[in-house]
């Protein structure tokens, strides 16, 4: 089976490298940031910072790239692995799954991030838009994946805590399996259509394995 597994909320507790690059953005840009920021982790970035700079792309260029340069610096260091995330990788790869990493944070600033993880190397490919590009379309990389590993759909799992997670998983018609202890909520997984929600690491991995 190929699992595709979500980095922000599935894997690692980004939040805190997240918020704080969002923050320096909004300072740099003189303009107030939200009280919370919490949600703004797993959706585009364009898509966040579009309604409170007015949708105006020059701004919301500069907001991003502000981001981006936070975030190579220091950002990507500042998240924590899960607890149990390590041994559900363990699990999945003596079973001999296929993994592979689908996530919306651009490519540049993912790798570095799965190269330092102690599981890294489990994952044989990393799915991540570029930077410059206005869209992080989880549909498409999944079908990338699919493509690349010569997988077929019912064979696919797509693994990850929102949303955009899931619909990436139903346009491809592969099982999208949502997890609870990221920055998503039971409601939002099961109107995507969330075909297994897991309750922590231990039980995905005995979803996965069944």
């Amino acid at each position: 089976m190929l699992c595709l597994f979500d980095l922000d909320g599935t894997l690692i507790d980004s939040e805190e490298g997240i918020v704080a690059c969002v923050r320096h953005a909004f300072e740099q840009l003189g303009v107030p940031a939200p009280a919370e920021l919490r949600h703004w982790i797993g959706p585009p970035l364009r898509h966040s910072f579009a309604p409170l700079l007015d949708h105006d792309s020059v701004r919301i260029e500069e907001a991003v790239e502000h981001y981006h340069q936070r975030f190579h610096a220091i950002g990507w260091r500042e998240h924590t692995v899960y607890p149990g995330i390590e041994a559900m990788i363990g699990r999945l790869r003596e079973a001999g799954h296929e993994l592979a990493v689908v996530t919306s944070k651009p490519h540049r600033h993912a790798a570095p991030i799965i190269d330092a993880l102690p599981f890294g190397s489990a994952f044989s490919r990393l799915y991540g838009p570029d930077p410059s590009s206005p869209h992080s379309e989880k549909a498409s990389m999944i079908a990338a994946a699919l493509a690349d590993f010569g997988a077929e759909a019912e064979s696919t799992v797509m693994i990850g805590d929102r949303h955009f997670d899931i619909d990436g998983a139903v346009a491809n018609r592969v099982r999208g399996f949502g997890v609870l202890w990221g920055f998503g909520s039971r409601e939002e997984l099961e109107q995507a259509g969330a075909h297994a929600l897991a309750t922590d690491p231990e039980h995905l991995g005995e979803l996965l394995l069944a």
